[in-house]
């Protein structure tokens, strides 16, 4: 990631708020508050006080549940909403991916709508016209181009918007949802090109609900939840903290969180997962220090391979571990039925002992999409004085004799030094 002086965005004291008015009465005297330039009586804060900087090159995933307010945010910094109060500051050309349609005519063809975007964002007739055989290719709509918006399907508009973007190489990319949208081909498409994109030097801001869209394409994630800055940072660990409160959340609905597909469905769906060969709901003992064997079969309804992942969370925390068949390049097995099975094994256990829950994911080829959530319970058992959740391989040292350098590496053993 390039680094370059001074945040492309700073964002200080960011507020929004819209007005609540029901009554006759109400909205007189919101008017007259927003005349005066003061809060209206009733209001809703989209926005509280958001402080945050971002820098060229870097990519950055907001997280949150629907209503938190990354939508506003998005649109405050894209200059679609002004802000109530505070202040955005964005050093370069921005294009911004917002509702499906925002910035195009209904009534104008897609061509026209090319060149109506693209002068919007500096472009001349001669640019666009130069570059718009690539944007044809890129959105791949066919003589759909020549019709007007007003009947393309979601997907086709989301193809236009991104092609567009492609070609006019802004120095900030405002991306809302744009993976949730349109075929899985055309979604691989586009996190190619943002990966690019980001090696180049470009900046992005994406909203999405897949945690693993966020984590695959940001170096930092913040987290709004109430229309305030709940958590910024990594973006690891800014999704772990994120997925950690779900769980809380999810604590009291112990039948919905056990929930799994039991057949064939119009998503890709887990259809069986099992621990040690049992696939029951009720805990699977493991002794510390054992073998676990995590197996399952997934079903895929255009029977394309799909990816699985598998995650380690203890019950009532953070996740302690995850993995994917995509990225160990791991193919699951067709086993008849549109299903495709998997199994791993895991061991020996460095869990220490106690309560945890694997989970596994069902996930589209390209591993972009997330369509379920199946759930076992794992107990490890065991006794131990240590502490934590999991073991680190470990060994004690000699101390250093004074004055010498502590080496960054430990001494290999007399039998290492052998085997050597």
């Amino acid at each position: 990631m390039p680094e370059q002086a001074g945040p492309l965005i700073r964002i200080e004291h960011l507020s929004k708020i819209y007005p609540i008015a029901s009554t006759p009465r109400e909205r007189f005297q919101t008017l007259v508050a927003l005349l005066s330039g003061r809060c209206p009586p009733r209001h809703f804060n989209a926005l509280d006080d958001i402080n945050l900087e971002v820098r060229r090159g870097e990519s950055l995933g907001l997280v949150g549940v629907n209503g938190a307010g990354k939508s506003t945010l998005l649109k405050a910094i894209a200059g679609v909403v002004k802000p109530s109060a505070g202040s955005i500051h964005v050093h370069g050309r921005i294009s911004a991916l917002l509702e499906l349609g925002a910035g195009f005519h209904p009534q104008y063809t897609g061509r026209q709508n090319v060149h109506l975007a693209t002068a919007l964002l500096g472009l001349s007739e001669r640019e666009t016209r130069d570059k718009m055989d690539s944007i044809l290719a890129f959105a791949d709509i066919g003589e759909h181009i020549d019709q007007p918006i007003k009947h393309y399907s979601s997907g086709m508009v989301v193809r236009l918007g991104f092609a567009v973007a492609t070609v006019v190489r802004p120095d900030l990319l405002i991306t809302d949802e744009v993976l949730a949208v349109g075929d899985e081909s055309f979604q691989r498409k586009c996190v190619a090109w943002m990966r690019r994109f980001l090696d180049d030097g470009g900046t992005i801001l994406l909203c999405a609900h897949s945690m693993f869209q966020i984590q695959k394409l940001c170096h930092k994630a913040a987290w709004i939840h109430g229309g305030r800055l709940r958590a910024y940072g990594d973006a690891m660990q800014v999704t772990k903290d994120y997925l950690g409160w779900h769980d809380e959340r999810a604590a009291d609905k112990p039948a919905a969180a056990s929930k799994r597909v039991g057949g064939p469905s119009a998503t890709y769906a887990t259809t069986a997962l099992a621990l040690n060969g049992l696939d029951v709901d009720e805990p699977v003992e493991v002794p510390m220090g054992g073998e676990l064997v995590v197996s399952g079969r997934i079903f895929s309804p255009d029977g394309r391979m799909p990816v699985v992942a598998i995650g380690c969370v203890r019950i009532g925390g953070a996740a302690i571990y995850g993995l994917s068949s995509d990225m160990e390049s791991h193919p699951l097995q067709p086993c008849g039925n549109s299903e495709f099975a998997f199994r791993i094994a895991f061991g020996p256990l460095e869990l220490l002992p106690g309560r945890y829950e694997i989970r596994a994911h069902a996930m589209d080829p390209e591993a972009v999409r997330h369509f379920d959530d199946v759930i076992r319970k794992l107990e490890v058992t065991g006794a131990t004085r240590e502490l934590g959740s999991c073991r680190l391989q470990h060994r004690w040292l000699a101390p250093a004799a004074d004055g010498a350098a502590e080496s960054s590496a430990p001494k290999p053993t007399p039998q290492e030094a052998r085997q050597r």
